[in-house]
């Protein structure tokens, strides 16, 4: 199946009440594990990977030559989405290179620029049939080398989640975190004001910080109007430190296939959790 845009699974999962997975797709074990856990599962999936990712695996086309092949081997549906990009520039570059959907975080910027430069991003990514997401309001966490605290950040307004842009999903912030919580951190996520913008905002809604977000606000935010929700964290985390048990319980291993075997399915069984939490299944 050739790669598609995230556009139409998003749509009818948010008129399901379902979530699609945005999974960080890191390398190339990362990348099998997700599309292998959505064939066995008959779900979308969406690979999530940010610019200096991109370009430290070589490039958008090839990110984009290892998710085709992934995704017509398997017969699987899967959007290449460019995540968290703040440049016009470096989107135009994704695109080119193949990625099937974007994201523009403007931000950082005040509402008005914010929204010009996502309607730019908007005008090319459509002519090229490219979905497109944006973000209003601001997430603490690691955003990419942007470190966001939580002073810094703001929950979205409804007001400001009007549909100005023509942008295909909405990232919301509703008070999640971006990469890990700290230790002891408990996140108070804001069910009523993500009811309130679904109830104005007709498009899919994206919860960012899924990793470590408590799976019965997950369900619950899914329920509400949530149709994606982007896990990284915590599928870096169960690659990482499979291959650092096995090398504690064995210091002599030797053979890299045995460890990174083990590491992808660590990965797919995180995908899988994930996957029957967002799908209901």
């Amino acid at each position: 199946m050739p790669l598609v845009s995230m556009k139409e699974m998003l749509i009818k999962a948010r008129a399901g009440h379902r979530g699609v997975g945005g999974f960080l797709a890191f390398n190339y074990d990362s990348a099998r594990a997700i599309a292998e856990t959505a064939k066995k599962l008959h779900q979308p999936a969406i690979y999530i990977v940010g610019d200096q990712m991109a370009l430290d695996m070589g490039g958008f086309a090839r990110v984009t030559a290892m998710a085709r092949s992934i995704a017509d081997e398997l017969d699987v549906e899967i959007a290449l989405h460019a995540d968290h990009y703040r440049s016009y520039e470096m989107i135009v570059g994704a695109i080119r290179g193949g990625f099937t959907s974007v994201m523009i975080d403007a931000s950082r910027f005040p509402l008005e620029k914010n929204i010009e430069l996502t309607k730019e991003v908007v005008k090319v990514a459509h002519a090229c049939g490219v979905s497109v997401e944006a973000e209003i309001g601001r997430l603490p966490g690691n955003e990419g080398d942007e470190e966001v605290t939580v002073a810094e950040a703001f929950q979205t307004d409804p007001a400001e989640a009007a549909e100005r842009t023509g942008i295909d999903a909405l990232a919301v912030s509703i008070g999640t975190m971006h990469g890990a919580y700290p230790k002891g951190f408990k996140p108070e996520i804001n069910i009523p004001r993500l009811r309130e913008i679904a109830a104005k905002v007709s498009l899919p809604l994206v919860m960012h910080g899924g990793s470590g977000t408590p799976e019965d606000k997950i369900a619950e935010a899914v329920q509400a109007g949530i149709a994606k929700i982007n896990v990284a964290t915590d599928l870096v985390t169960a690659y990482q430190q499979k291959i650092y048990q096995l090398q504690v319980d064995d210091p002599n291993i030797r053979h890299n296939l045995d460890l990174f075997a083990a590491a992808k399915e660590a990965v797919a069984q995180v995908v899988e959790e994930r996957m029957k939490l967002f799908a209901g299944i």
